[in-house]
């Protein structure tokens, strides 16, 4: 590879980068895909566009490519990418959790705004109705005084007596 095809990966790379962190996970789907076409996959910097390729391929929904390129990255001759394709591929291929919709924050598509559409977009958005919650019971009323127990029955007076004791006897026996 020489150095001006490693300059263009690491820039397709870093751009790859830049747009996956901005949620242009399609953008960055082609940054990448470029970037390990000029990067040899048993290098260092190619392993590395390609581990983003597998995110970015997860979060396109291309599940089936990700965990390809995962399987190919788990026989890398770099131990650090073999072993984070390997963890990928555990994560990928890990069963999925069926979650109930009143568990789940339903988030707005923000990206009319950044288009330059009005926000009437989000005042249709109606945030999920929790289930009613379960009235809490009422105070019990405060206790009567008068028919509490106040009498002393001496513990407090044995206990302070048995540490003064064990402090008398620590400075008597370490003088």
């Amino acid at each position: 590879m020489s150095d001006e095809q490693r300059e263009l990966a690491i820039a397709q790379s870093q751009a790859g980068q830049d747009a996956f962190e901005r949620g242009d996970y399609k953008l960055a789907v082609r940054c990448f895909e470029q970037g390990a076409n000029l990067a040899p996959a048993s290098s260092s910097l190619g392993g590395d566009i390609r581990l983003w390729l597998v995110n970015a391929y997860a979060a396109t929904d291309r599940e089936e490519e990700a965990i390809a390129l995962c399987e190919t990255l788990a026989r890398s001759p770099d131990l650090d990418i073999r072993k984070q394709g390997k963890q990928l591929l555990y994560i990928l291929k890990a069963p999925r959790l069926q979650l109930k919709p009143e568990w789940q924050t339903q988030i707005p598509d923000l990206s009319q705004l950044e288009q330059g559409n009005s926000p009437s977009k989000l005042s249709q958005y109606k945030p999920p109705t929790r289930a009613a919650t379960p009235s809490l019971k009422p105070e019990s009323e405060p206790e009567d005084l008068s028919q509490m127990n106040t009498q002393d029955n001496g513990f407090l007076w044995v206990a302070l007596i048995g540490i003064g004791l064990v402090l008398g006897g620590l400075l008597w026996w370490g003088s």
